[in-house]
């Protein structure tokens, strides 16, 4: 099993960061290793999308749990190994805590976290000071 994790602060309110999170179609605007993201029906338990990050195949993944405003989780089966990623929500005073989190399990795991791995925890925290700063820009969502 891998696991990595990475967690960064805000100023954006849990409304804000859910605005962007609840949009898969335009994840590419704070994470630039995604190239393009379909999702089939709502972003609720169950829906089935496709990932195609910049440099890499498609991937399929489906949401296995939704809250809004706290968080979600999505699972993407790669041959002999599974890939979680967990997005998680916290309010905090004066904005807003949040955590991704991605374990890869399963018996090829240790070669899934040496070529997607280290690719996932170079660019996460980038990715996530990104969706920080346009969650913090959206004043629409803000509750």
């Amino acid at each position: 099993m891998w696991t990595f994790e990475h967690t960064e602060t805000t100023s954006a309110t849990p409304a804000q960061l859910w605005a962007r999170y609840a949009d898969p179609i335009t994840w590419a605007e704070w994470d630039h290793e995604i190239a393009v993201v379909t999702v089939q029906g709502p972003m609720a338990p169950g829906s089935c999308g496709t990932l195609k990050p910049v440099k890499g195949p498609p991937t399929r993944f489906r949401f296995t749990e939704v809250i809004p405003e706290v968080g979600f989780t999505d699972v993407s089966r790669l041959p002999f190994a599974r890939m979680t990623f967990a997005h998680l929500i916290e309010a905090i005073p004066g904005g807003s805590r949040f955590l991704h989190r991605v374990t890869i399990t399963g018996p090829l795991s240790p070669l899934f976290a040496r070529v997607i791995g280290t690719k996932v925890a170079h660019g996460l925290p980038v990715a996530m000071q990104a969706l920080a700063r346009l969650a913090e820009s959206n004043t629409d969502a803000i509750t």
